[in-house]
């Protein structure tokens, strides 16, 4: 609906929480199955955001390929890059125009990006001096977009939850422990007291090959 974005947070981690090893290997946490009903999850939403955290670490595609085949339907995909740090030899644009929201004033940058067809929309910067997601999903809603898939690193998982733009979880969890030097999920939230954490309610939990996928919504959703 024109205004309101309904946002869901993917995750896909160990048991522990961890996203990555210490090394940044992450391909592949989960299995065939799971990647599989993400594929399904995404072909479910309009847009695929991502930051640029992601793009430049695993150089994702974020398109529908369920069993590897390429949907004829596909989601808008956005990342966030508040300075242009995007490769133009990205992955990401060999699948078509792609949203990069940032807040730079480089227009040799911002050039080159558009001549391998990204879209480029300046934003203002957030309190934590990256491009405002907030801006970004209000964009995206004048757009005509309701239905906003994140599958970010840390940082940006963090800060949607810190911002309250989160309605859904995703969780798709490995029977693996990956260890305290792994990437963690999120990033601080700067969290004084429990009665200040999100808070979520779980509504389905299935066994999906040897992971599980959780689903939860945001309590007062």
């Amino acid at each position: 609906m024109a205004g309101f974005v309904h946002v869901t947070l993917k995750l896909a981690t160990s048991l522990d929480g961890k996203i990555a090893t210490s090394t940044g290997q992450s391909q592949w946490i989960t299995g065939v199955e799971a990647r599989d009903a993400v594929h399904a999850l995404r072909a479910r939403h309009d847009v695929i955001m991502t930051g640029i955290g992601t793009v430049l670490a695993d150089d994702p595609r974020l398109t529908v390929r369920p069993g590897g085949v390429k949907a004829a339907q596909q989601p808008e995909r956005a990342v966030l890059d508040t300075r242009l740090r995007i490769l133009p030899g990205a992955k990401l644009f060999e699948e078509g125009p792609a949203i990069i929201f940032h807040a730079s004033d480089d227009e040799g940058r911002a050039k080159a990006l558009s001549a391998k067809g990204g879209r480029l929309v300046r934003v203002e910067k957030g309190a934590d001096g990256h491009a405002d997601l907030r801006a970004a999903l209000r964009y995206l809603a004048s757009a005509g977009h309701a239905r906003v898939l994140i599958e970010a690193g840390g940082k940006l998982a963090a800060s949607a939850l810190k911002a309250g733009l989160v309605h859904r979880l995703e969780w798709f969890r490995a029977p693996m422990i990956i260890g305290g030097d792994g990437m963690d999920v999120f990033a601080a939230l700067g969290l004084g007291n429990l009665a200040s954490a999100p808070q979520f309610r779980r509504t389905s939990v299935r066994v999906i090959g040897r992971d599980l996928h959780e689903s939860y919504e945001r309590e007062g959703n």
